[in-house]
């Protein structure tokens, strides 16, 4: 069974029943999730074994992620334990033309002010084939990115496939410190994924003939965009997600996979969303699994792009999806009609 490690910080969902404002609620519903704590959960629906690396409190609210993440199956044993609190994000939904809303409340969460000395990275990857991270997680601190760094090096030291999702977010930091940062830790990294925004953000690199406000994406724009960051990189794989919004509700989805100088586009799914965070998470842990069970690169983008499309209709962070499922509508059986 191929082993994931993923790294990062779990956070406490607090949401408005269905798509109430925050000034409309009286109660906010109460869940977990965060970047790579979704890819591991993913992972782990699919039959791997994933392993979830952070820092949490020793209190009930911190006992609560990881049970969160036990529930799943995901492997919880190297989560270190201290410092005083858990992140909290407020998600308030969108409906039609209004955009959903996120509001961070994550300042001094235990992993936000962990150590170097908390992870033994050695220890971590023995046995592990494949180890990921995202964006947010090195933007968290300068102390943060620095352990990025550490489990970067001890993953290609013992020969691990190290994948990172760029997730700029820009309440965290800038684009000129997103793009210092993120570009040390580059060289460590074999699977780049970016939305199709990310590789702008971050690293400047622009596809032509796009407007994503617009709802118009060029194909031939992001081969540009996937080919700049392969060559400057070295990637050995590039995943874009490509997301064409008409409405919060209603989005065209599809992606794109460059790789040994190859274009691969998967189908393009027009989603009714129920709810779309961690919908780059799911293709992320898509792409990971199809790459370890040796799919062909046509498969994988298809595999990540349906997995991804299947999470915006479930409620939560968690991709809650089987193998078969995904399989069930890459193979082109979209209908949605019941299964008896």
């Amino acid at each position: 069974m191929k082993r994931i490690v993923t790294f990062g910080e779990i956070m406490l969902r607090l949401a408005p029943e269905g798509y109430m404002r925050f000034v409309q609620a009286d109660t906010l519903g109460a869940t977990f999730g965060g970047g790579e704590a979704n890819v591991a959960v993913s992972l782990s629906n699919y039959g791997m074994d994933a392993a979830f690396v952070t820092k949490l409190p020793t209190h009930d609210i911190g006992q609560c992620a990881v049970n969160s993440l036990r529930k799943f199956g995901v492997d919880t044993s190297s989560i270190v334990r201290g410092g005083d609190r858990v992140g909290i994000y407020f998600l308030e939904k969108g409906a039609s033309q209004r955009p959903s809303k996120v509001i961070y409340d994550r300042a001094h969460s235990s992993i936000s002010e962990a150590k170097l000395s908390d992870f033994d990275w050695k220890e971590i990857f023995e046995g592990a084939d494949w180890f990921h991270f995202t964006g947010i997680t090195p933007a968290l601190g300068d102390n943060v990115a620095d352990i990025c760094l550490e489990a970067c090096k001890e993953a290609k030291k013992q020969g691990l496939t190290v994948s990172c999702d760029l997730n700029y977010r820009k309440k965290l930091w800038t684009r000129e410190k997103a793009g210092q940062v993120m570009a040390g830790l580059m060289e460590y990294v074999d699977v780049c994924i970016a939305n199709e925004e990310d590789a702008g953000d971050v690293f400047g690199i622009h596809a032509a003939n796009t407007n994503i406000t617009g709802g118009k994406i060029s194909e031939e724009g992001y081969k540009d965009v996937a080919k700049q960051l392969a060559d400057r990189f070295g990637f050995k794989k590039v995943a874009i997600t490509l997301r064409s919004s008409i409405s919060a509700n209603d989005n065209d989805w599809a992606a794109m996979l460059y790789e040994s100088g190859e274009y691969y586009f998967s189908k393009s799914y027009r989603m009714h969303i129920v709810d779309r965070v961690g919908g780059g998470d799911s293709f992320g842990a898509g792409l990971i699994y199809a790459t370890l069970s040796e799919m062909k690169s046509q498969d994988i983008i298809e595999f990540a792009v349906a997995a991804s499309c299947l999470k915006h209709s479930i409620e939560g962070d968690f991709n809650l999806v089987s193998v078969a499922e995904v399989n069930q509508l890459a193979g082109g059986d979209g209908s949605g009609r019941v299964v008896r």
